[in-house]
């Protein structure tokens, strides 16, 4: 439910609620007094009544009024003498009452005159009856008394007690009253906070504790909810926050193990050629190449090994540039014979140095046009024959380079007679820092990085790699990029 609608009905229900039970409240407990009071004589007894205690003010004035019976009928004319009315009126009268003496329709006494005008002409009519009657006044909030008599003339007379009140029940009644209001407002309060707090502070609260597992760096504490409010958003929108910080989480600490996995690879690759470097120029240094055939095979070698390290650095270069997607390519139409021609021609030199022998076939038309980086397609023929070097583990080593056309492709195969790789390794060689001690590795080490390197730069190149082997008896990487074609023009 929506914060909205939420506070709309708190609203409501927080008006109406009390007022609509106070009213059921005031109904109940009202006809509950009124019905269980005692039969006093009472008259017209109403809802207006329920503000003092009836029995309070019978006890009072009824004991006035036995007293006024009791004088009459020891003196019958005793109601006809003012002063008896105003000596009694001196005395121990109730609070607030005064006396109403009626001959025939007008006033013979009163204790209060100005009060008496505004009920004379509600007051009861003359019934001869010997016991007095008692009646309430609602809309003036008065009890009244009454005894009938006759006066020495034979005229009819009325003695009326008048006492305002403000009601007849109003201590008990206002307590049971306040004590239900407050149990309305309490019950209120209570069911209101109850479905706050299960819709939204419990929410926010378990949203706190969410929050702070993730702090802690705890990206496994789940929430879900079936809530389609403002809260079921804020929980979907954690969740989404918690996998996404999970997969970042995980994929800088698998980024961080293959750094720390390069840096030592590097160190030990860098390591073995620096130590030959070393040892052949403390050779050279010492007198130990006294030949010219000697001195040229110290230095062809700490050339070769300067390569090494040249080769190194440059994979550290390439790969950084993949890891930020930032490979400068700089593509151009090349013509597949000529570029193919020239590249066999530079990496024999070094093959022939190292006593590998090189083969070339190119089986394309020498028209043949791809779209390539050169220099970028270079690393790719470098790194992978590289590769093939460094895992030679035969006395005649022998490297193959084939140029196939396939129609709308071409085709470069690089094979060695190498120790191969196992069909469990080969899906897994373009990986990034990937190496098998059954397949690629050797006492050389290897940084691992070059076969994805590889991988990365021919897949920009629109095309795609794989490689096959029979193990122990060689490896041949394959790579396929599209022909250039000319758009006819008509």
């Amino acid at each position: 439910m929506k914060f909205k609608t939420r506070l709309m009905i708190t609203f409501t229900t927080i008006i109406l609620v009390p007022l609509f039970l106070a009213a059921i409240a005031f109904m109940v407990i009202g006809s509950w007094f009124l019905k269980a009071q005692p039969d006093y004589g009472l008259t017209g007894l109403t809802y207006e009544a329920l503000t003092e205690s009836i029995e309070n003010l019978h006890i009072e004035v009824d004991a006035l009024m036995q007293r006024m019976q009791a004088d009459h009928q020891a003196n019958p004319y005793v109601f006809e003498d003012v002063s008896y009315f105003t000596d009694l009126e001196k005395g121990n009268f109730p609070k607030s009452s005064y006396i109403i003496v009626r001959k025939n329709a007008q006033i013979y006494y009163t204790g209060n005159l100005a009060a008496a005008e505004q009920i004379f002409t509600k007051l009861p009519q003359y019934t001869g009856d010997k016991e007095d009657a008692t009646i309430y006044l609602g809309k003036y909030g008065k009890f009244v008394n009454q005894y009938d008599f006759t006066f020495s003339d034979g005229v009819q007379g009325s003695l009326f007690l008048v006492t305002k009140v403000n009601g007849v029940v109003s201590k008990d009644f206002l307590w049971d009253m306040v004590l239900a209001v407050l149990g309305i407002l309490v019950l209120t309060s209570w069911g209101l906070t109850t479905w706050i707090s299960k819709g939204m502070f419990k929410p926010i609260n378990e949203l706190n504790i969410a929050m702070g597992k993730i702090k802690e760096g705890n990206f496994d504490y789940m929430l879900s909810t079936e809530n389609k409010g403002e809260i079921g958003e804020l929980y979907r929108n954690y969740e989404d926050m918690r996998l996404r910080l999970k997969e970042n989480a995980e994929e800088q600490e698998q980024q961080e193990k293959q750094n720390r996995e390069l840096i030592s690879n590097i160190s030990h690759d860098l390591k073995t050629p620096i130590t030959a470097i070393k040892g052949y120029v403390e050779g050279i240094l010492d007198g130990v190449a006294d030949t010219p055939e000697k001195r040229e095979k110290y230095l062809r070698t700490v050339y070769n090994k300067a390569n090494d390290m040249d080769r190194l650095i440059n994979e550290l270069t390439i790969y950084s540039g993949i890891d930020n997607n930032r490979i400068p390519y700089n593509f151009h139409r090349i013509n597949v014979t000529d570029y193919f021609d020239d590249c066999v021609e530079e990496v024999g030199l070094d093959l022939e140095s190292r006593g590998i022998k090189l083969s070339y076939v190119n089986l394309v038309e020498p028209s043949t046009i791809i779209i390539a980086d050169p220099e970028q397609l270079k690393k790719v023929v470098n790194n992978i024959i590289s590769n093939s070097v460094k895992y030679m583990d035969k006395p005649k080593g022998a490297i193959e380079i084939r140029i196939l056309d396939e129609v709308d492709s071409v085709r470069v195969e690089l094979e060695d007679n190498g120790k191969g790789i196992a069909m469990k390794d080969l899906p897994r060689i373009f990986e990034r820092f990937y190496r098998t001690d059954a397949s690629r590795n050797s006492m050389q080490g290897g940084s691992g990085i070059g076969l994805s390197i590889v991988k990365k730069i021919i897949e920009d190149h629109g095309g795609y790699i794989w490689a096959t082997s029979k193990e122990g008896e060689g490896a041949c990487i394959h790579f396929v990029i599209r022909k250039y074609r000319e758009l006819s023009q008509e």
